[in-house]
């Protein structure tokens, strides 16, 4: 083969070369890029999926919540308030009773008002449904919490808000149904980065080893996830359970 051949041979080989690369690295980038699209919508399903469940249990928890105080709070208010009235057809002084009651079931009623209304809960912020639950504890005298505060608060998109609460309901739910704790408090620690939230009782706790909170625990560990947040729970027998949340800000 002389060198003439060999410069054509060159000359051809190159650039079907060029041409096999430029194939292969678009078949490359087309499946990474397909692959990507397919996980971004897996992953928007998985959101919204969430999302929407985290919605339902929300309204499903305010129902009962709105159900037990009717019944059990504002029922037994009104019921008092009727027999004091009928003790002051012969007492007149006892009027003073007869409005004081009604007062507060009034109060209570508005307290209650703010539950009712689902397009009032979506232009909730996170401090507000929080502040709502706290109120809703002390109130009802279910446990003694506090909430605190601290830096700018820092507006978050309504979806993120929605996933972040249901989190914390959940806790808050298994702090009063199962924990036994006499004291909850909530700390929302916000600066220009991230939102640091600490939630912590000091009920039974339980081990690593317990089953306490299973389904529970996974479900506020994969809306985390979800928000790219991370989730820890920490808890020591007989001490209480903390919760700690960091969000970082878009």
């Amino acid at each position: 083969m002389d060198e003439k051949e060999i410069i054509i041979i060159a000359a051809i080989a190159i650039p079907v070369s060029l041409v096999i690369i430029v194939i292969v690295l678009f078949s490359v980038f087309s499946h990474r890029k397909n692959r990507l699209i397919h996980e971004q919508e897996e992953a928007k399903k998985a959101f919204d999926r969430e999302l929407a469940e985290s919605q339902i249990e929300i309204r499903e928890e305010t129902l009962r919540n709105i159900s037990w105080e009717l019944h059990d709070n504002i029922g037994q208010l009104m019921t008092l308030a009727k027999i004091q009235a009928q003790m002051a057809q012969e007492k007149p002084e006892l009027m003073a009773e007869v409005s004081e009651t009604i007062g507060t079931g009034i109060d209570e009623l508005r307290a209650l008002s703010k539950l009712i209304n689902p397009e009032a809960l979506k232009s909730l912020s996170l401090k507000e449904s929080v502040s709502l639950e706290i109120e809703r504890f002390n109130r009802l005298k279910f446990i003694v919490a506090q909430l605190t505060i601290n830096g700018t608060v820092v507006p978050i998109e309504v979806n993120t808000q929605i996933i972040l609460f249901r989190i914390l309901q959940e806790f808050f739910s298994n702090t009063i149904k199962h924990s036994k704790a006499s004291t909850l408090k909530v700390v929302l620690n916000y600066s220009d980065e991230e939102l640091n939230i600490t939630v912590e009782d000091n009920g039974v706790g339980f081990e690593k080893s317990d089953d306490f909170m299973g389904i529970g625990l996974k479900n506020m560990k994969t809306r985390a996830k979800l928000i790219n947040s991370t989730l820890k729970i920490n808890s020591v027998k007989n001490e209480g359970t903390a919760l700690h949340l960091k969000y970082k800000f878009a």
